[in-house]
């Protein structure tokens, strides 16, 4: 747990359980939140997140090993999921699906959070995160300097990326030879349909097409 700040020391952190008003500090949602605990916290307000599907935790876990290796056998910086969190700024602390960080972003990495926006982000759209992955976080990640945003929404089996223009405004990935390349990861694509396969596409395939 982090350590808890001197003139909050004598606060009486177990009230601080997360419910409808109650609006927290940063200093206060730090100490309440530990590693067991999964929670966004956004202009005050907690948001304790839902345990993910079969689903969402297989494509998860598709999309962590696919971008982790290959940005590891690339020598391009880090990949890490949902074990950590994204201090966009003073009033938002994320926890994205996948986030890649390049090389020249690894000095604002702290013990357990990134200080300042990743270079790419990854959402997998659940059924009480349509609206958050969609809206919400596509504006947050796109004036927060998230260079690209890549929603895989599987309800609708959807796959669409975003990239900042000179404008700093995201403009969708057009795919092209049916691949959605990133801009940020050279040489990295999806093709949407390994996504909706059943069963699932192992790493290691998709890796010998990715590489070769």
């Amino acid at each position: 747990m982090a350590s808890i700040p001197q003139e909050l020391s004598s606060f009486d952190f177990a009230s601080l359980k997360p419910h409808p008003g109650r609006l927290l500090s940063e200093d206060e949602f730090l100490a309440w939140c530990d590693e067991d605990v999964r929670a966004e916290w956004v202009d005050g307000e907690v948001i304790v997140m839902s345990p993910a599907s079969w689903v969402h935790a297989k494509l998860s876990r598709l999309l962590i090993g696919l971008l982790g290796n290959f940005v590891e056998t690339k020598k391009l910086g880090e990949v890490v999921g949902t074990e950590f969190t994204v201090r966009l700024n003073s009033n938002r602390r994320r926890i994205p699906d996948v986030l890649f960080i390049a090389n020249d972003r690894l000095p604002n990495l702290q013990p357990k959070h990134l200080e300042g926006a990743p270079n790419l982000i990854i959402e997998v759209v659940s059924d009480d995160s349509v609206d958050r992955d969609w809206r919400t976080k596509y504006q947050e990640y796109e004036a927060s300097g998230v260079d690209e945003y890549w929603i895989v929404d599987p309800l609708d089996q959807r796959l669409e990326a975003y990239a900042a223009g000179d404008d700093k405004t995201y403009q969708r990935i057009v795919p092209h030879a049916g691949k959605v390349a990133s801009g940020v990861v050279p040489g990295f694509y999806l093709r949407p349909e390994w996504l909706w396969q059943q069963p699932l596409p192992t790493v290691q395939e998709l890796l010998c097409e990715l590489l070769a």
